[in-house]
């Protein structure tokens, strides 16, 4: 019997060292920046143009719109009106999601126009790269426009 009590005390002892080492300090969480991308991903770190909206819509805009991608995930560029700054991830499937997209306030005649670009990074689901070309589709696999790497 004593035997017995003594195998309960060990084990009694052991289960309250287990349960005092899971409720010590909780270490900090690892925080996390954003999504990050490869520095080396071909999108990353290039100047994107716009080429086409939808397969063959050319806009006439104040400024050229474009956007960069940073190896951080973040990214950076123009509507044609205003500039836009956002997050934006990227893998191996080809997917790519842009999100917390914000853009300066500016006014200009093609206001439009410019809402259209914003809306297609927006609803960009997946991508291909030819070339110097990369053309993002919707989740429905339609064309939203093509982009044109910058020289």
């Amino acid at each position: 019997m004593k035997k017995i009590l003594s195998g309960r005390v060990l084990l009694l002892a052991l289960a309250v060292m287990m349960l005092t080492a899971c409720g010590s300090q909780p270490s900090a969480p690892a925080r996390q920046e954003g999504p990050g991308v490869s520095s080396d991903h071909p999108v990353v770190g290039q100047r994107w143009n716009l080429l086409l909206v939808g397969t063959d819509e050319r806009l006439s805009m104040p400024e050229t719109p474009h956007f960069v991608v940073s190896p951080d995930g973040r990214v950076t560029g123009s509507d044609g009106c205003n500039q836009l700054s956002g997050r934006v991830s990227l893998d191996a499937g080809n997917r790519i999601q842009f999100s917390e997209l914000a853009t300066t306030r500016r006014g200009c005649p093609q206001l439009e126009e410019a809402k259209r670009i914003t809306a297609m990074l927006e609803s960009a689901y997946r991508f291909l790269i030819d070339h110097d070309r990369l053309v993002f589709f919707g989740p429905d696999q339609r064309v939203l426009g093509g982009w044109r790497k910058a020289n």
